[in-house]
């Protein structure tokens, strides 16, 4: 092979060489545009049972057992404590006793009745006396009725001295001890029942950039948890908008637990980079930008890291504007 020719192939072979670094250089472009982000708000949240209900006493005495403690779990209908009334035998047995007496008076009015009428079939009593009688036997017999509703109605706060829970669920708070003397209605136990959420309390003026069905974030020690923005209520209390968050999963151990909340509350535009076509030196950041046939490199601020599209970016906050070609490594 001549001179010439070696020369010639060594130019062409160098030309494809410059083609395929070009061809790849190309390949390997990004040219940057903005980007509409999420904007996130971080608030707290507390972790809530879904229904409070407290168990009341129906009666009032001395609380005689108490069989549950904060953290157990009972279901619907379950005996929690027991109330106690010692008036409520006495008086069932003074009304047992009244009860006796007027069975006896009115054994003797249906004797006298029956006599009477013996009598008045002789000639010798008149009917008045008879129908005088047969109202007597008759009064009694309602003082019996009455009394044995009284009666049923006193054995009937007796069985309410047990406290039944309202509801399936956890045992919240029991501010009475055994040996208590409480009152009717007064609270034995408090309920968490269907089941548990996050509750938010977020700043009056982001209400109107919440939506019910929104998708959240929480930070858990595990990281980023997924939740949706279930309810949202309409009174505004001391500045701020209360909010119910579902979050699958929740971790119940302890209610009133707080958790930091990512909530979206708008949306702006952002200059994002994938984080390898970022190259730090001296603590500096370079890009490296195409500028006509050549490449340059250019210092950036960067931001924090951006969740795009499932992928983790990261924000130029300046050093970039839109239409700038970036060469990825």
């Amino acid at each position: 092979m001549t001179p010439r020719s070696t020369a010639l192939a060594a130019a062409c072979a160098g030309g494809l060489m410059l083609a395929a670094l070009s061809a790849s250089a190309l390949a390997a472009s990004l040219v940057v545009e903005p980007r509409m982000v999420t904007e996130w708000k971080a608030v707290f949240g507390q972790v809530e049972a879904r229904d409070e209900v407290p168990a009341r006493a129906r009666i009032g005495g001395t609380l005689a057992t108490l069989e549950v403690e904060e953290g157990d779990t009972v279901a619907a209908g379950a005996r929690i404590a027991v109330v106690s009334d010692e008036k409520i035998a006495f008086r069932t047995a003074a009304i047992e006793a009244r009860l006796r007496a007027l069975q006896s008076q009115l054994a003797n009015a249906e004797a006298e009745l029956a006599r009477a009428e013996t009598l008045v079939e002789r000639g010798v009593a008149t009917r008045q006396r008879v129908d005088q009688l047969a109202t007597a036997a008759e009064v009694v017999r309602n003082e019996i009725s009455a009394a044995t509703a009284e009666r049923s109605v006193v054995v009937q706060q007796g069985e309410e001295g047990a406290v039944l829970a309202p509801a399936a669920g956890r045992i919240l708070k029991v501010p009475v001890t055994r040996g208590a003397v409480i009152l009717p209605g007064e609270t034995v136990a408090v309920l968490g029942s269907g089941g548990t959420f996050l509750r938010l309390s977020v700043p009056e003026r982001h209400a109107v950039r919440l939506e019910e069905g929104a998708d959240i974030e929480i930070e858990t020690g595990g990281g980023l948890s997924p939740g949706r923005l279930a309810k949202i209520y309409p009174t505004i209390e001391n500045g701020r908008v209360v909010a119910d968050v579902e979050v699958p999963g929740l971790d119940a151990t302890f209610i009133n637990a707080r958790l930091l909340v990512r909530l979206p509350v708008g949306e702006r535009s952002a200059l994002l980079l994938p984080p390898a076509a970022i190259v730090t030196r001296a603590g500096l950041d370079f890009v490296r930008l195409r500028v006509g046939e050549g490449e340059v490199e250019r210092t950036v601020l960067t931001g924090g890291a951006v969740r795009h599209d499932g992928e983790t970016h990261v924000e130029i906050l300046t050093g970039l504007k839109p239409g700038d070609e970036l060469v990825l490594p």
